[in-house]
């Protein structure tokens, strides 16, 4: 039986991939470039033509895995009629079914350090990637309102997307129902609650969003 010659093509998403598998395999992070190469059998250099350092590469997951999901979210026919909110739902739905499918590294990561301010350094680089996606539906918005009074700010919703995403990735950590079906609702109801907020509709969805964060809560305890 003829064996095959084909070379492995060592890209940012094989090395990803081969980081992933390490982390999870061994239950701890590599110490140095070198180990971790080594291990997966690539050159140094191979390495360092796509990632500066470890600590590098451990955001790039997370930037990685965003990009991939907004690439794939706006491929869809129906993808351009939609409206902000339901743009901003597609995305929180699409990224953490993307997190689900890679959850057993999600967790490893947000629970790499006791403090969670310190695992939260990894997220920098999706920070700004969901702050920019927050910003571009609030412009789309803003050019439709001729009165520069009723368009809403763009650095407030942005910074609203980013802490809401923070919200309903804890949510995530923490829920086990089946199929993660908590964490949909929790979705729905956190982004009608922000878009209603802006659109300056009646409170209810507020009190709601709210009585059903206490009940979770209440749960978990």
């Amino acid at each position: 039986m003829a064996t095959s010659n084909k070379k492995q093509i060592v890209d940012s998403k094989y090395i990803i991939s081969k980081y992933m598998d390490y982390v999870l395999e061994h239950g701890d992070y590599p110490k140095t470039v070198y180990k971790f190469c080594k291990e997966i059998k690539i050159k140094e250099q191979e390495f360092y033509n796509f990632f500066g350092s470890l600590d590098n590469l451990d955001k790039d997951i997370w930037t990685t895995l965003f990009i991939e999901t907004v690439e794939v979210m706006r491929k869809s026919k129906e993808y351009d009629d939609f409206t902000s909110r339901e743009k901003m739902l597609a995305l929180f739905y699409s990224f953490f079914e993307t997190l689900t499918l890679n959850r057993s590294y999600a967790l490893f990561a947000l629970n790499r350090y006791d403090m969670p301010l310190k695992s939260l350094k990894q997220l920098m680089g999706l920070r700004i990637q969901i702050k920019d996606f927050a910003a571009e539906l609030i412009e789309a918005d803003n050019e439709e309102k001729t009165h520069k009074f009723v368009k809403n700010p763009i650095t407030v919703f942005s910074e609203g997307a980013w802490l809401q995403f923070l919200f309903l990735l804890n949510f995530w950590k923490n829920d086990e129902s089946t199929r993660f079906e908590k964490t949909d609702v929790a979705i729905e109801k956190s982004v009608n609650t922000i878009f209603d907020l802006f659109d300056n509709t009646p409170l209810s969805n507020v009190i709601d969003f709210g009585k059903f964060l206490w009940n979770e809560k209440s749960n978990w305890n």
